[in-house]
């Protein structure tokens, strides 16, 4: 710091104001000091400057599996990628701790308790840690969720508009003709497949068609579990007389798979059955042909996310919202066909046989 006071030709202590608090410096001094910084590769000892202040400046990200691949069609990555970038912009660390274990769990706690970390991220749908009597929310640090609502529990959470999104995708298909469905469920009570499921009832509900429609297969939620889910239910349609003209799939690692694996029995996607996925997985675009699917959106929930964990950290005015939903877009590609394999129009309506109201779970 005192090398590059010497190249500003200012005082170590306006250094200091200037790295930490811009806004008490003028702007010629500012632009100075940020030049000669740059000349001479200078970086702020962040370790040190946590202990100046008293406060760390790292944020845990608690991961719900013992790989950060965990996550349906690597969702979770993704998020953590804006996540990181968003804290390191405003001098922020982000460490990782996956909860694997019960040392895990104890490991998260010691962290949060003892001060080493100033916020903790959670991800996944398990339990907040706890050990003994304690548990994360008495850290009295702030805790933000993502891709999961804990609202209720009052703790911030940024989250998609999973049910809505899955009754779009799948009111796409019925505008195809499509009237008879294969369901590729994830594991049985979790958030994401509850709200997905929903939304293909509501879609459903909405077009006058009968929750006989759909038949449901599966399911497990993970990425090599997904996959594993999709070749079982193709598996499992192939053997059907009276096959499903389209499969609506909880992840798009599981409708790739099961793309994979119904062509490889002779039916045309989407001649013989269009496929939906729902996350956007990147390696969707390069499948044969491309998956349609519903895009989460990755990059504002990590990014938003990290807004709110700053906000608290830094105790700005003002609370965050508690709910945080980002919307989900319908990414049209080849894997979707009329029904049949007739020429369709994906924008024709389909026939509103006596609406019923939206059904609730």
């Amino acid at each position: 710091m005192s090398d590059v006071a010497r190249l500003a030709g200012v005082a170590t202590s306006t250094v200091s104001r200037a790295l930490a608090i811009p806004g008490r410096v003028n702007e010629a001094t500012q632009r100075r000091i940020a030049a000669a910084a740059e000349q001479l590769g200078y970086i702020p000892n962040a370790a040190a400057r946590s202990l100046r202040a008293g406060k760390s400046r790292t944020v845990m990200a608690a991961l719900p599996g013992p790989s950060i691949v965990f996550g349906t069609a690597q969702i979770i990555p993704a998020v953590l990628q804006s996540l990181s970038a968003t804290l390191a912009e405003n001098g922020f660390d982000l460490i990782f701790s996956n909860r694997d274990s019960a040392a895990a769990e104890r490991h998260i706690l010691g962290q949060a308790f003892d001060g080493s970390v100033r916020g903790v991220v959670v991800l996944g749908a398990a339990p907040l840690p706890s050990y003994g009597r304690r548990c994360l929310i008495d850290a009295e640090i702030p805790v933000v969720s993502l891709l999961l609502d804990r609202s209720a529990d009052g703790i911030p959470s940024v989250i998609t508009n999973d049910r809505e999104a899955m009754q779009e995708g799948a009111l796409h298909l019925i505008a195809l003709g499509h009237r008879s469905f294969l369901y590729v469920a994830g594991e049985a009570g979790n958030y994401h497949e509850i709200e997905r499921y929903s939304g293909l009832l509501d879609a459903l509900a909405t077009a006058g068609l009968s929750e006989t429609a759909v038949i449901r297969h599966g399911g497990r939620l993970g990425f090599n579990e997904g996959l594993r889910n999709g070749v079982e239910a193709a598996q499992a349609y192939l053997k059907m007389k009276r096959r499903p003209s389209a499969a609506i799939c909880c992840a798009d690692d599981a409708a790739i798979s099961f793309i994979a694996t119904v062509q490889s029995h002779g039916v045309a996607v989407p001649g013989d059955v269009s496929v939906v996925g729902f996350d956007g997985a990147a390696i969707g675009a390069f499948c044969d042909p491309p998956l349609t699917t519903l895009a989460q959106p990755t990059h504002d929930i990590g990014a938003r996310g990290a807004a709110i964990m700053l906000q608290l950290a830094d105790g700005a005015c003002g609370a965050p919202p508690l709910k945080t939903t980002l919307s989900s877009r319908l990414l049209l590609r080849a894997s979707t066909g009329a029904a049949g394999g007739a020429p369709g129009n994906p924008g024709a309506p389909y026939p509103a046989r006596g609406v019923r109201p939206k059904r609730r779970l």
